[in-house]
Formats: structure tokens, C-alpha cells, sequence
């Protein structure tokens, strides 16, 4: 099963959680048909922006249904073409779903080569703040 995990956060948090996944995994745990792709983004915002719920579902409906090219993405989704086609390009840009060339009468057929998406987003509503200590209650 390959999974997209989607996160949120600089790079080097990224990098210290990746180091501490692979040296809680055993080598031979790890297993090749689970691959670990991992799209980060800087922050909440620019998730919110670039995975809006239409895209979403549109990514689950390409996944389910796996059509032909972008025409019958739309209307899996009942969607205006154009709206779609920019949709895609981005999802594609993102590295979320591919481009297929070469479908039937030239079409482009848009795959999603992934089977989950799992999202982990740290969004602190405190700004550097010690979790740990607890605010002094007023008498």
C-alpha cells in the first residue's frame, strides 16, 4: 500500500520525525510496497489553499473510479472542464496525482498513485509557549 502523508511544518521537524520513524523501525520491518511519501507544506494556510475540499474529493473520485481522461473526471464530480483541468495541474505540480498522456484520442488521464492520504498537522494555539506549565488561576 503506498500512502501520502501530508504534514505541516518546517523542514527541519520534517527531517528529525522522519529520522525518528526509520530508527523505530526495525530494517527488516521496513517494507518496500509501503513506501513513504511525504508532502509538507509550510503552513496551514497553504494546505487549507491547496487541498480545498473540491480538490479532495476530486482526488477520491480519480482514485475510485480511475477515469479515462479529464472530461470524465469532471463529470465524475459534476464540475465545469476548466475548472477541473487547473485543478489537476496543480494537484499534479504538488506531486498529489499524475498526467497521463496518450489515453484514448489523445486524452490525458489523471491517476492518483497513492491508496491513502494521511494528514498530521501540528497547528499550536499558543506561540512558544511551555506546554508543560500551566497558567497561574486567579484567586
Amino acid at each position: 500500500m503506498t500512502t501520502l502523508h501530508i504534514t505541516v511544518g518546517d523542514r527541519a521537524q520534517l527531517r528529525e520525525d522522519t529520522l525518528q520513524f526509520i530508527q523505530s523501525v526495525e530494517a527488516d520491518e521496513l517494507d518496500k510496497s509501503d513506501e513513504r511519501a511525504v508532502l509538507q507544506f509550510g503552513t496551514y494556510d497553504d494546505l487549507v489553499d491547496s487541498l480545498t475540499p473540491l480538490r479532495l474529493n476530486l482526488i477520491q473520485a480519480i482514485a475510485k473510479e480511475h477515469p479515462s481522461s479529464m472530461r470524465k473526471a469532471a463529470r465524475l464530480v459534476d464540475r465545469d472542464v476548466s475548472d477541473v483541468h487547473a485543478d489537476l495541474k496543480q494537484l499534479e505540480v504538488l506531486g498529489i496525482l499524475e498526467l497521463k498522456e496518450g489515453g484514448p484520442g489523445g486524452a490525458i488521464q489523471p491517476i492518483v498513485p497513492f491508496d491513502k492520504i494521511e494528514m498530521h498537522i501540528d497547528y499550536p494555539l499558543l506561540d512558544d509557549v511551555d506546554v508543560d506549565s500551566t497558567p497561574a488561576s486567579a484567586d
